[in-house]
């Protein structure tokens, strides 16, 4: 209205703008409250008529006009703007219970437990969310630590749906569960109660004792990384090959025991656990993210948080742009027992 005010002065009487005084509550009504919306109703029509009188053009049918045109667009943005914030307030409502639900389905993972030391970093793919269909939590057992990284198959809400199922099921199976195997039944059983079956799930499955000793068992994942104090990084590869979460029944009964990879770890050697967001980030020219090649010298010093940061620049670096999908990291330490 500003604008326009001056340049109704400036160009005289003979174009006269009364009537374009009207887009101040109009615009007013995008991004304000019912008042504000008012308070530029009333700027609106005392603008109008200051010019129509130094126009000489007061009382004439123009400014009438342009007066029922202002109070007019003024009611209509007024109900407009008290719609918008009608719904805005429903948003953020909803916007408080998705903050919540997602707290509760990725629980924050502690510094340290038991015999490791830990890191962690999400990022999801969608605007609106903070979290996906990927998923990771650790939990303790009575010999040391028990971890799952997953990735649900697909996009949307359903895939946080089957995402919710998993961690679940691993919350209660991993404390007390008596092999790293019967924690995979209890999340295959919980899929199929739970579930419509459409969505399959791979991940990996770990548990590293106060000893050091690892295990772990893969379902269809990208392989951790072991990262050893002194030494090369390395893939810990599965002997037997198990089916994602969810397609067990098209596979036939296994023996999933056999299917465990053993290794021992010693204090300061680190796995890195991933989702295919990361591996699968590409940069301009089409090609993936080399993981074991860039993430190794990356992940081998400072605290495991700070490594994983790292790791996100320079993926960012890599890809030029905001990532495509969901990708969750998992640092791992072994510290020795307490």
């Amino acid at each position: 209205m500003l604008g326009t005010a001056v340049v109704d002065a400036l160009t005289g009487p003979e174009y006269n703008l009364l009537p374009v005084y009207a887009a101040g509550p109009a615009l007013a009504s995008a991004r304000g409250t019912v008042r504000n919306v008012a308070a530029m109703g009333g700027v609106a029509l005392a603008l109008c008529l200051l010019f129509a009188w130094k126009a000489d053009r007061f009382g004439n049918l123009r400014m009438w006009v342009a007066l029922a045109a202002i109070v007019y667009v003024t009611l209509a943005s007024a109900y407009a703007a008290g719609v918008r914030r009608k719904v805005e307030r429903r948003l953020i409502d909803v916007g408080d219970v998705a903050r919540t639900l997602e707290d509760v389905l990725l629980t924050p993972v502690p510094p340290e437990l038991g015999p490791v030391r830990l890191g962690t970093s999400y990022v999801s793919a969608g605007r609106a969310t903070r979290i996906g269909g990927d998923l990771y939590d650790v939990e303790s057992c009575p010999d040391g630590v028990r971890l799952v990284v997953g990735d649900v198959q697909g996009k949307g809400l359903e895939t946080v749906r089957c995402a919710s199922v998993v961690l679940t099921a691993f919350r209660e199976a991993a404390p007390g569960a008596g092999q790293l195997a019967d924690v995979g039944r209890r999340i295959e059983a919980a899929l199929e109660r739970r579930t419509d079956g459409q969505r399959f799930v791979t991940s990996v499955l770990a548990q590293i004792g106060q000893d050091g000793g690892l295990l772990v068992l893969n379902h269809g994942h990208p392989p951790p990384l072991l990262l050893p104090r002194d030494g090369e990084a390395a893939s810990v590869e599965s002997g037997e090959t198990v089916p994602p979460f969810g397609l067990a029944a098209l596979a036939g009964p296994a023996d999933l025991r056999d299917s465990v990879a053993r290794a021992t770890l010693h204090v300061g050697d680190r796995l890195f656990f991933y989702t295919d967001g990361l591996s699968e980030a590409r940069d301009d020219e089409g090609r993936f993210y080399p993981v074991r090649e860039r993430v190794a010298p990356l992940l081998a010093a400072g605290e495991p948080g700070e490594a994983l940061r790292r790791v996100r620049a320079d993926v960012a670096a890599f890809s030029g742009g905001p990532p495509d999908d969901d990708s969750a990291l998992l640092l791992v330490e072994f510290r020795g027992s307490a």
